[in-house]
Order: structure tokens, then C-alpha cells, then sequence
């Protein structure tokens, strides 16, 4: 039975007296180097983590909370009877429960005995371990300049640059060395997702190599992250007028949500604020800097403008990276395996009431988004207020006045014209980056990036249209997969090329193909002789690496970062699996499953409603299917641009989120005459029932509030009268809505 490390090292250590280990009969407590020590009280019972695992006769049978890790009792106490029998090669004592895993290696030995020894036991796997005669070592590399002196990359103090049990090397950079024990101690604290070379930061194969050579890396946060409240300095912003004479009543460290006593802080440093009351500035001013950075500028604070009044790169890289408190630290676990809606959602909760108006003039949704953030004073966190000027009849009706539907028809047709700007190439749905001159010197490549953060934290549709190998390059996901042919923008000139060469059968055919497209080959620094055919795959893996990465060097880098604006880069970067689906063409149908998830049903107190109610909550279900099944005049892409305005789900889900509740009919009763004549009738069979109630399905009609996302369903009599009154509403209104043109 394989064994398997814990995932998370929290263990309730029972007690504080401290108890020797029942395997290796020593009392240490060093997490780093022995793993967690835990008693176990009722059982009279202490052990070391690493002992566990590396003992040769236990396995883990149990759950993750049973016993010590998963290690049951009665299996640990199986062992302790076992190694009793077995002398220790270094203390000479009975318990050695560690053996060496060459069959024909008889030495046992315990487990801290074994790190005297030198041996080395691999914390993957089925847990091996080696004596110092069969156990892993590494090579040096002779490139190295050994004649430098050596320190250890993690204390810092001297070492000497031989191989040895207790020295070690990144086998990346090849300059990093190490004590064996700081890199243990270094594993420990940084945890699976924090542990790296200290000099080359590589990630992968220094933790491959350590954890070949006896390196035990727990698979969890760093131990700084998990410290409550870590990074609360962080958080904390300026919060104090400067002024030389502040007219606030309420103190200088007084700040309104917004007009004249509103703490604005310097655009520069952010140490410094003031109240637009106490500096004599105007009502809607946002960019201040102060008398410091005034001075440190000549005078103009200038450091974000350019001298064309426009913006400079610069200022975009200050103005970009704005990030929520979930971009400035690793999230916990239970973020972690959230979806792409809560995570966008967590970046949202950064966005301030303060709103920007934006102006849409013919529908130029992207023309209007680049005027946009290329306003000097532009902050991404201010919500969109968006106009449309022109009020065409069929385009652009009156319902498009609604704040709301207005900035989700803006987002979308943001998304849409992005998709078939310059910036991008291929076809619909699958676009790679293209190469514009005329776009990297109006750097529409980092306009574009920070649109397309905007829509998705704002409430805007998935992007939906990014090819394999644009997420590839930008998040690399899936990792470390090579780039093909197949990822290429199909029917240009360079994919063309490369298809001629991969299609080359021989190797003078594929001399002759080479010498036609020198130029191309030339400019790709691939334009190398090729004396076997099977040297082909690495040219054109080459050739494909220089066409969508290198090629598109500077404006990927400048797409990268407008992708920073609000934390969205950072965020997709930990999390790409989750965002796949938000950025490449996922094809998900609307269903009356998931439509009907989306919504919460909100019944009334009364008994006498509440049975009113439920038969309509299974109407409504019924309806939803036969809108999907293609039984009613309406669709149910319809019924969620009714009760939402929004043609599919957005990519940071609907806030808030959707519910139903029910409107009930006026009830009254049948006139005194009919009344009289059943009173009679139930006094002679002795019923004594009340007068008949007259239930009314005329002019009741389902209503929705656009703002909460909340949809109120009649309350009928038969399934008909349901199904029809929301035919006639939804349809009416789907008429109302804008067109495409």
C-alpha cells in the first residue's frame, strides 16, 4: 500500500510534557527536521511525522484525521513490536525501523541516527531510503568557477563547493549552493508553493532534484501566509489632512465618501493628503500631488504626463496595477478551489461607488473605451456610467436610458469589437496576438488589455475568444507543453511557410523548401543546415516559438500589463484552470437546469399563500423546459435578459444574485345571492363551509426589478395561465431590446 504525505501540517500535540518518540526513543520537537511530534493521550503514545513515514512496516490505512496522519494505533504499536527486534547500525540499540532500500542492504537504523549517518530517505513515492552506499548524489558541473568563494545562498555563510551529504547545489544556475540543513529548514517555512532556488528562482527542477536528495517538501502555503493578519500593514492607506490650515470640524484625519472634506491623497507617493476644502480644490478633483513631489518634479508633478498631454507608458504602468488584497498575497486553501466567478468577485469588492461617465457615440464601444483609460485622471475603480448619444429607434431604443443595461451593452460590445480589432488575428473565436506598428505606437496593445480587465471585474461577458496558445503564452496552462503547427493563425504567409516544412517528405525536399524561405528563416535565427530529416521537428518547434512569442515580444509584454489593471493578470496567473473557460471558447448551452440553479425561491410566511405558491414554483419549472425544448414562443436566453438584461452569464457572475418571489391575484368572493344559496346548501349537508373564494387570472402579469435581479411569477390557476402571461411580457420586452447591425 502506498504511502502519501499530509497535506496540511496542523496536528493537536496533546499535551505539554514532553514524551519520547516510540519509535526512534527521542524527545526532540523540530518540525523541519524530524516532522511534527504528536501524543496521543489516551494511548499513551508520541511519534515523529518523518518517523512514520519512513518506517519500513506501517502503512497509512486510515483517513487523513485517523490516528497519527492516516497511521492507525494498532498498526503503529505492529510496528513498534517489529523494529524491537531490530538493532540500530549507529546507536546500537533495539528500534531501528528504518532500513536501507536495497534489497540486499541489510542495515537498519533510526531515523535521526540516520541523518548522522549520512542517509538519505525521499519523501515521495513509497518513501525510500538510502545508506550513504546506495544512496542518490549529484554531479558537478565544470563550468562553475569553483575559484570564487562559495557561501551558502540561504545563510550566507562560507561553504566549501564539494559535493558531499551535506552540501548541496541547484542543478538549474549551478552556482547555488547550499547547507543541506538550511535547504530543509528553507523547504519548511516556503512550503510546495513558495520553495525555489534562493539565486535562479527556478521552481520545477530544483524541487525534483531536492526532493531526490532527502529534502521533504510539505505540500502547503508558506508559513508566512497562514499567519493571521500578515499583511494587514499593507491594507492600511493614508489617512490624514496635511494641509497647513485644515477646515475640517471633524479633524484632520476626518474622511467623507466624496465632496469637499474627502481625503484625497498624492497621486505620487501616497504619503501625503489633504481635504479639497483645505488646499482650495475643485469639488471633482482626484489627481493632487504635494509640495514634496512638487518640488522633486520642477514644480509640475509631471511623472505621469506625458508632454503631449496624452499618457506615457509610465504613467500606465503606476496607473495599472491596482490590486485587491486577494492579488497581494497567496489566498488560503478555500480560496483556492473557488471558480473563476468568486475570484472575480473578490477583485470586484475593490471598485468604489464614485462613477466615470462614459459617452458611446455610433456604438464605438472601443473607441470610446480607449478615450477611456486614456484620460489623464482615470481610475479603474470608479464605476461605469455609460450614454449612448445617438438614440437610433431600432439600435438604440429608450430602455438603453437604464444606467445598468446600458453598461452591460457597452461591455458587450467592448468584448466583440476588441475581438475584431487590429490587435488580434484568426479566426472568430480562436484569435492569436497580431503584429500592428501603427498599435504598438499608439499602445493599443495595453489599452486593450486594460478594457478587457475592466469588463470582466465591471460585470462584462467572458472574453471567450483567446486561442490555446495566446492563454498559453500569457499563463502558461497548460504547463510546459510545447507550441505546434496546429496553434498557428491559420491561412497567413508564416503558416504557410512552416506548413511547407513540417509537409517536407524528404530531406532534399525539405534543403529546397528551406532555401525558398531563407528570409523568413533568417529573421527567426533558425536558418541552420539540416543534415537528417529528424532535425525537422526542432526547427519547426522553433519556428513556431519565434511566430507567436518572440515575434510578439513587445506586444505581448504591453498586453500583459494592461491585463494588470484591477489584479486580473496576477489572479489568472495563480489560477488559470479556473479562468480557462473565461478566456478561450468554451461551448456551455444555456439549459433550464442551470438557468433554474440560478435563481432563489423566496415563499411567503402564510400558511394559505405558501400553498398558493407551490404548485406555480413546478409551473415555473415546467416553463423552463419548454423553452428549452423549443415548446414556447419565447427562448430561455429570453427569460434571462428579462429578469437580468444580460444576454449570457457574466464572467464574474450576477451581483446580486437572482431571485423569485410571487404576486399574488386579488380573491374575492361570489356575490350575497350565490353566496346565500351555498351557505343553505352547506347547512343542510352540515358542512358548514364559508361562501366560494373567486380566484382571477385577468391582468396578472410577471414584473421584474432590474436593479436587485429580482423576478415576481403570478400566481395562476392552471399551468396555461401561467405559461401565457409570461409569453406575453417576456416577448413584449424582447422587442424593446437592441439590435446587432
Amino acid at each position: 500500500m502506498k504511502k502519501k504525505a499530509r497535506r496540511s501540517l496542523v496536528a493537536d500535540s496533546g499535551g505539554n510534557k514532553e514524551q519520547c518518540c516510540v519509535l526512534c526513543r527521542l524527545s526532540d520537537d523540530d518540525p523541519a527536521m524530524f516532522g511534527e511530534k504528536v501524543t496521543l493521550k489516551e494511548h499513551k503514545l508520541s511519534v515523529h511525522y518523518f518517523c512514520l513515514l519512513t518506517s519500513c512496516g506501517v502503512y497509512q490505512r486510515g483517513e487523513e484525521g485517523e490516528g497519527v496522519f492516516g497511521f492507525l494505533v494498532d498498526d503503529i504499536k505492529q510496528e513498534i513490536r517489529r523494529s524491537s527486534r531490530l538493532t540500530c547500525c549507529c546507536c546500537k540499540k533495539k528500534g531501528a525501523c528504518v532500513g536501507c532500500n536495497v534489497r540486499s542492504c541489510r542495515k537498519t537504523i533510526h531515523f535521526p541516527c540516520g541523518r548522522k549517518q549520512q542517509f538519505i530517505s525521499q519523501f515521495t513515492g513509497l518513501f525510500p531510503s538510502f545508506c550513504p552506499d546506495h544512496s542518490p548524489t549529484q554531479s558537478l558541473c565544470v563550468a562553475s568557477d569553483l575559484s570564487l568563494p562559495q557561501t551558502c545562498s540561504i545563510c550566507l555563510d562560507s561553504i566549501e563547493p564539494i559535493l558531499c551529504y551535506s552540501i548541496l547545489k541547484c542543478p538549474s544556475c549551478h552556482t547555488s549552493w547550499f547547507h543541506r540543513d538550511c535547504v530543509q529548514r528553507q523547504a519548511h517555512s516556503a512550503g510546495l508553493f513558495f520553495f525555489r532556488c534562493t539565486l535562479c528562482n527556478n521552481k520545477e527542477s530544483f524541487q525534483e532534484e531536492m526532493l531526490r536528495m532527502g529534502i521533504y517538501i510539505p505540500e502547503r502555503d508558506a508559513s508566512w501566509e497562514l499567519e493571521a493578519n500578515a499583511y494587514s500593514e499593507l491594507l492600511e492607506v493614508y489617512q490624514r489632512c496635511d494641509a497647513f490650515t485644515c477646515l475640517c470640524n471633524n479633524g484632520r484625519t476626518h474622511s467623507a465618501k466624496s465632496g469637499w472634506f474627502e481625503l484625497i491623497r498624492c497621486r505620487l507617493c501616497g504619503s501625503g493628503g489633504t481635504h479639497r476644502k483645505c488646499s482650495g480644490l475643485e469639488l471633482d478633483t482626484n489627481n493632487w500631488a504635494c509640495s514634496d513631489c512638487t518640488q522633486a518634479t520642477d514644480r509640475r508633478a509631471s511623472l505621469v504626463a506625458s508632454p503631449q498631454g496624452g499618457q506615457s507608458l509610465l504613467s500606465k504602468r503606476n496607473i495599472s496595477p491596482i490590486h485587491s488584497p486577494i492579488s497581494c498575497k497567496r489566498p488560503s486553501v478555500s480560496v483556492r478551489s473557488g471558480s473563476s466567478e468568486e475570484l472575480l468577485q473578490a477583485l470586484a469588492s475593490q471598485l468604489r461607488p464614485l462613477s466615470v461617465q462614459v459617452e458611446v457615440s455610433k456604438g464605438a464601444a472601443l473607441s470610446a473605451g480607449v478615450a477611456l483609460v486614456r484620460r489623464a485622471d482615470f481610475d479603474p475603480t470608479h464605476t461605469l456610467s455609460v450614454r449612448f448619444k445617438e438614440k437610433r429607434r431600432t439600435s438604440f431604443p429608450s430602455s438603453l436610458q437604464d444606467s445598468n443595461m446600458a453598461k452591460q451593452y457597452f461591455l458587450k460590445l467592448l468584448v466583440q469589437q476588441i475581438q475584431d480589432s487590429v490587435v488580434f488575428e484568426g479566426p472568430d473565436g480562436s484569435k492569436n496576438l497580431a503584429l500592428n506598428s501603427q498599435a504598438l505606437r499608439e499602445d493599443l496593445y495595453f489599452d486593450v488589455g486594460c478594457l478587457l480587465a475592466l469588463a470582466l471585474v465591471h460585470g462584462g461577458p467572458p472574453v471567450g475568444f483567446f486561442s490555446r496558445a495566446l492563454y498559453q503564452s500569457l499563463f502558461n496552462y497548460p504547463p510546459n507543453q510545447p507550441l505546434t503547427v496546429a496553434y498557428m493563425t491559420p491561412d497567413t504567409p508564416l503558416t504557410r511557410q512552416v506548413n511547407r516544412i513540417t509537409k517536407a517528405k524528404s530531406l532534399n525536399e525539405l534543403k529546397k523548401v528551406m532555401a525558398a524561405n531563407w528570409q523568413y528563416l533568417e529573421l527567426a535565427g533558425c536558418n541552420r543546415p539540416i543534415n537528417r530529416l529528424e532535425e525537422r521537428e526542432a526547427l519547426v518547434e522553433d519556428l513556431v516559438s519565434f511566430t507567436l512569442i518572440t515575434r510578439v515580444q513587445l506586444p505581448l509584454q504591453r498586453f500583459r500589463e494592461g491585463l494588470q489593471t484591477l489584479g486580473v493578470f496576477d489572479q489568472v496567473q495563480l489560477f488559470p484552470s479556473a479562468f480557462y473557460s473565461v478566456f478561450c471558447k468554451v461551448d456551455v448551452r444555456l439549459t433550464a437546469r442551470s438557468l433554474g440553479q440560478l435563481f432563489s425561491v423566496n415563499h411567503s410566511q402564510q400558511e394559505d399563500r405558501l400553498k398558493r405558491e407551490m404548485p406555480v414554483v413546478t409551473f415555473w419549472r415546467h416553463f423552463l423546459l419548454e423553452c428549452e425544448v423549443g415548446r414556447s414562443s419565447i427562448s430561455l436566453q429570453d427569460l434571462l435578459r428579462f429578469v437580468t438584461e444580460a444576454d449570457e452569464f457574466p464572467a464574474a457572475g450576477f451581483l446580486p444574485s437572482p431571485s423569485i418571489s410571487f404576486l399574488h391575484p386579488v380573491i374575492s368572493s361570489p356575490p350575497e345571492a350565490e353566496q346565500e344559496e351555498e351557505e343553505e346548501e352547506d347547512e343542510e349537508e352540515g358542512a358548514g363551509r364559508p361562501g366560494r373564494e373567486v380566484w382571477s387570472d385577468e391582468g396578472l402579469f410577471p414584473q421584474r426589478d432590474t436593479t436587485s435581479k429580482h423576478l415576481l411569477l403570478p400566481v395562476t390557476s392552471s399551468y396555461q395561465a401561467f405559461k401565457s402571461s409570461m409569453e406575453q411580457v417576456v416577448s413584449h420586452h424582447v422587442h424593446l431590446l437592441p439590435t446587432e447591425r
